[in-house]
């Protein structure tokens, strides 16, 4: 914690006491409390960063006129990870700040599995000049499991050099379950070192005494629940349950019945994985917050849920609420029960001057996409019996998905996808030039008529995961992925239709999230021409080589039956 001068704590008094004026006030504006749920008039009086004064009138030289708007605190992201927003974390603030979202606690995983350590230091480095409060959790899992092949490996000793960071709040997902419950030595180690810290989890459809084997590791959150009474073991067992909304893991509908007044304090809002499209199309956690009270939440326990639960669960005491002594993390909203956000102050700031003031720093991992050769047409042969073929079934709005058996065709020893039955070939690529495995299957769901995507985002690895119906374009995909550096494309009949390139680890665009929204666009339009029948194709590819969320998925090594750790072909 950073430290605080006394003469700085001595103005904070005088100012909130009314013997000298306020840095700034915020003036007539309805305060929706967090105790109450009641709107209440009143002034708002901030020294620096920090509210000094509510519930009272205050002057001063510095006014903001609320106009009567309604005021919460800044909304917390509990967990995501930036480098799925597709855009730097400069430009990711620039792209949610606005929706009202002031504190995020991130995870660097995705680009450690790429680069390990300086990736954990660029985010720090980043967020160290970012105007919202950007948080990390030090990654735990890299690589997520031993049936795949990461570009980085993080130990222990790699994350303690880094534990006291001012931004670094402790351990995020965990989640090598299977090592956890079997006491393996790597986690055990991660485990003590953090002892005493945050320790985020990952348990998806964890219960009964794993789930308190689990727990007693000293793992204190979840974002991974999908229903609610799963939700309700693990909040009765003292975790806090974070709701995720993002552009493919949709789990509000399942579980904002659960979201009383009497259960917020121990759930929060996150969103994992969401893109420029889908906050530009819905919101961020503005849209969390209306959605859920579109569903009957009441608003009192939805503003609780995007900020003081948030703030408790993570430890960070100085927010969560309009009160003397927080943070001036402030959200002006036109309408409360829409959440329409009008505008915010970070830190006791508003954004836009903030946001024109910062110096951002470049990102590494460039040139990141390493083959150990150009990859052919046969290399995507599938060979020998279709029968009784393991093929993973897609489930919409999930990262889970199903262990299928079905009876494929075949010629001369070769399986084949079978478009009638919504089957594609799908294929993972080892991209970090350390081997040349390449992992082979069947997936059913994405609804493809022709052609081949690719993606260089292939949690939580990052090889290349690849869906066709077509050899040639699959390699045609591939091979494109290695030319430009990572990214997504689609090809049809050996041509590219359309691409988004992230040259940043093969994950992150250097481009303005303005851009990145605009290209989705394009991909998602190309892929509906294919017959494509996914919202999010290209992130619902990302999470098929995920060998820590059930059922059967795929990496580098073959598919994977996840609930064995085992690879099955």
């Amino acid at each position: 914690m950073a430290s605080i001068s006394p003469d700085l704590i001595a103005r904070r008094i005088r100012q909130g006491s009314g013997a000298e004026a306020p840095d700034l006030v915020i003036r007539d504006v309805r305060l929706f409390d967090l105790v109450t749920g009641a709107l209440i008039e009143t002034d708002i009086a901030i020294c620096g960063d920090t509210i000094v004064g509510t519930l009272d009138r205050y002057d001063g030289p510095n006014v903001i006129d609320g106009r009567g708007r309604i005021v919460v605190p800044g909304f917390i992201d509990t967990h995501l990870h930036v480098e799925s927003s597709l855009v730097t974390p400069f430009e990711f603030e620039r792209c949610v700040l606005p929706h009202g979202v002031t504190t995020a606690i991130c995870d660097p995983h995705e680009m450690a599995n790429v680069l390990g350590v300086p990736a954990l230091r660029y985010f720090l480095d980043a967020a160290t000049r970012m105007v919202m409060d950007l948080r990390v959790n030090l990654s735990s899992c890299v690589p997520s499991s031993p049936v795949e092949t990461s570009g980085a490996v993080l130990m222990a000793d790699d994350l303690t050099p880094l534990m006291n960071h001012p931004k670094v709040i402790g351990l995020a997902e965990f989640m090598n379950m299977p090592g956890v419950l079997s006491g393996a030595p790597d986690c055990m180690d991660k485990l003590a070192a953090f002892a005493g810290r945050h320790i985020d989890g990952h348990a998806p459809l964890m219960g009964g005494k794993k789930l308190n084997g689990y727990l007693s590791g000293g793992i204190s959150t979840d974002h991974e629940a999908t229903r609610a009474d799963e939700a309700l073991e693990k909040i009765r067992k003292g975790m806090t349950v974070l709701i995720r909304e993002g552009s493919v893991c949709k789990d509000l509908a399942a579980l904002a019945p659960l979201l009383t007044v009497e259960t917020s304090p121990f759930l929060a809002f996150c969103t994992d994985d969401r893109n420029p499209l889908e906050i530009a199309h819905e919101g961020h956690i503005d849209f969390l917050i209306r959605s859920a009270i579109a569903r009957g939440v009441p608003p009192l326990a939805a503003y609780r849920a995007a900020s003081l639960t948030a703030a408790r669960a993570f430890g960070l005491t100085d927010r969560g609420m309009l009160a003397p002594g927080k943070r001036a993390d402030i959200v002006f909203l036109d309408d409360l029960e829409r959440c329409t956000v009008s505008d915010v102050l970070a830190g006791g700031r508003p954004i836009g001057p903030a946001l024109d003031e910062r110096q951002p720093i470049p990102a590494p991992g460039r040139n990141s996409i390493i083959l150990n050769r150009p990859v052919t047409a046969e290399d995507f042969t599938v060979p020998g019996s279709g029968a009784g073929r393991p093929v993973m079934g897609i489930v919409p709005g999930q990262i889970i998905t199903t262990f299928l058996t079905e009876d494929l065709s075949e010629t001369e020893g070769r399986v084949l996808p079978d478009i009638g039955r919504d089957i594609a070939k799908v294929a993972v690529v080892a991209r970090h030039g350390l081997n040349g495995n390449i992992g082979r299957g069947f997936v059913q769901g994405f609804g493809l008529r022709s052609g081949a995507l690719a993606s260089s985002v292939g949690h939580d690895a990052h090889n290349i995961c690849v869906v066709g119906v077509d050899d040639s374009d699959m390699a045609a995909a591939v091979n494109r992925l290695a030319e430009t550096g990572g990214g997504f494309v689609i090809v049809e009949g050996g041509a590219v239709r359309a691409e988004l390139n992230l040259p940043i680890a093969g994950l992150m665009s250097d481009a303005p999230f303005e851009t990145v929204r605009a290209q989705l666009e394009i991909l998602r339009a190309a892929t509906r021409e294919m017959g494509v029948t996914l919202e999010e194709p290209f992130l619902q590819l990302a999470f098929l080589p995920l060998p820590v969320v059930p059922h059967l998925k795929i990496t580098d090594h073959g598919l994977v039956d996840v609930s064995r750790m085992t690879v099955i072909g």
